[in-house]
């Protein structure tokens, strides 16, 4: 069950990108994410595995707390007796790292092959589609050339699944192209232009998470993601939310927010809750899906008052 740390590098991965910088970062991610993998396998009890996994600099936490949902995800899908761990760490310490933990969740379903939206079924009702976001990053982390191929998205995935699973997609193409921008924009551009929307949603989402850009590049990518600009801004609130949800904001996300949302990452958070306001449940449009919507629709319109 182990991952090797060679898995993460740009190496082995295959991943584009000339930027000596920005490979250390977006592979420091990877390296992170195993850490919380391995201790989630290694630590049983609950407090010492948060020990660990809090033992990282801030800004990175996030990623140990996401690869230690899927290795305990993992060992709740394998084991006869125990399968309470992933909900017993949301209840715990993980609780600041809901959204992480979910779209850990998701890493391990694609691990072992499952039907991610049946075995999400049983996890919150709105944040369960972030396992679906996970499933589609680790496809995109790990088999990308298949996926860019022109092969289509996982068969096992309702009509609205396959849009998460863009969304998850669109993430790992800014550790696929090295957080370049011109290559990501190129590799959405050759992708159906009916999921360019929710692919631009995961590189806003990454973008401001992980960082390894500038302002200027920033800037850019807003003008490439043209006509689905509202897209990657709503993906940028998402990161901005999961920071202050987990209370370890940083730079790369404010920056990312006062670009590409035209306001703070403060702001940018405090619009994802206003639009869970009153959110309707699931119907025929998943509430998931609404709450984009919302978040997009309010940045458009502090778009336009400021």
């Amino acid at each position: 069950m182990r991952i090797s740390p060679k898995e993460t590098t740009f190496a082995r991965r295959g991943f584009r990108g000339n930027n000596a910088e920005t490979r250390r970062r977006l592979e420091g991610v990877g390296r992170m994410f195993l850490l919380g993998y391995h201790a989630a396998l290694d630590v049983e009890q609950p407090e010492k595995l948060a020990l660990r996994l809090n033992a990282v600099d801030p800004e990175f936490r996030g990623f140990t707390f996401e690869g230690a949902a899927m290795g305990l995800t993992l060992l709740d899908q394998l084991s006869l007796r125990r399968r309470d761990r992933l909900q017993a760490l949301l209840e715990g310490a993980g609780e600041p790292h809901a959204y992480m933990i979910h779209v850990g969740a998701g890493w391990a379903f694609a691990r072992l092959q499952r039907h991610v939206e049946r075995a999400s079924e049983r996890m919150d009702p709105l944040l369960r589609w972030l396992a679906v976001d996970g499933y589609g990053f680790h496809e995109g982390y790990f088999r990308w050339r298949r996926y860019l191929g022109g092969r289509a998205t996982p068969a096992r995935l309702s009509g609205y699944g396959r849009r998460v699973f863009d969304q998850g997609f669109g993430r790992s193409l800014w550790f696929v192209d090295g957080a370049e921008v011109d290559r990501v924009s190129t590799t959405i551009a050759a992708l159906p232009p009916t999921r360019h929307a929710d692919l631009w949603s995961g590189v806003g989402l990454a973008c401001a998470y992980v960082g390894g850009t500038d302002r200027a590049a920033l800037e850019t990518l807003g003008a490439m993601a043209k006509p689905h600009a509202s897209h990657l801004a709503q993906g940028a609130a998402f990161a901005a939310k999961g920071r202050q949800r987990a209370g370890n904001s940083a730079p790369q996300t404010d920056l990312a927010c006062a670009v590409l949302c035209g306001v703070s990452a403060n702001a940018a958070a405090a619009i994802t809750d206003i639009a869970l306001e009153g959110l309707p449940s699931d119907g025929a449009e998943p509430a998931y899906e609404a709450w984009r919507q919302r978040i997009r629709e309010r940045l458009a319109w502090e778009a336009v008052v400021t």
